[in-house]
């Protein structure tokens, strides 16, 4: 007899939805899209966001042109990435601030806060770094436990890949194989 009264207390152990995961998941698919579009706008580096000389400006033998399409792409690079972690940050803040978030949510949401503000840090320390060596511009961009890196110029020579490298790794702690060095 004793059996059949146990029986009915583990069926009643039910996984009920409540709001509190309703606001988890939606930060959490937030995020995830945050991150997609970060990887979507940084890593496809033949992707110029700048438009292209009208017909007729080209093989005119000027590189302002040129120049000027560089500055756009890492100009807009850079403003791309601060509105994509802009957005994260807002999506966060306001998980931080709801009132039907439960503590553990509220905690997660500040812990992703403190590893974006710590992400953008070593990514202005990075660009910072690689051009002190001389690079006229870079862009760096963490995405989780991987970096890339984009600088201006032609062709690096592995002395210069071994600095930046050594860069991210002191910076970010990122390992060399999840470096990936791009140049534009």
């Amino acid at each position: 007899m004793d059996n059949k009264l146990e029986m009915p207390k583990e069926e009643k152990r039910v996984f009920r939805f409540t709001r509190r995961h309703l606001v988890l998941a939606c930060t959490v698919l937030l995020i995830a899209a945050a991150v997609v579009l970060n990887v979507v706008l940084f890593n496809n580096p033949t992707k110029d966001p700048t438009p292209s000389a009208p017909a007729g400006d080209e093989g005119a033998g000027d590189n302002t042109q040129a120049d000027t399409t560089l500055d756009g792409y890492f100009s807009a690079t850079q403003v791309s990435r601060q509105r994509a972690r802009d957005e994260a940050l807002e999506v966060l803040q306001g998980v931080v601030e709801s009132e039907s978030a439960d503590d553990a949510t509220k905690t997660a949401a500040l812990l992703e806060i403190a590893e974006l503000a710590k992400a953008m840090e070593a990514e202005a320390n990075i660009e910072s770094l690689v051009l002190s060596k001389g690079f006229a511009q870079c862009v760096a961009v963490i995405n989780g436990d991987a970096c890339s890196v984009v600088v201006n110029g032609t062709e690096l020579q592995q002395s210069q890949i071994s600095q930046i490298n050594e860069i991210v790794y002191e910076q970010a702690g990122i390992l060399p194989q999840s470096v990936r060095i791009i140049v534009k």
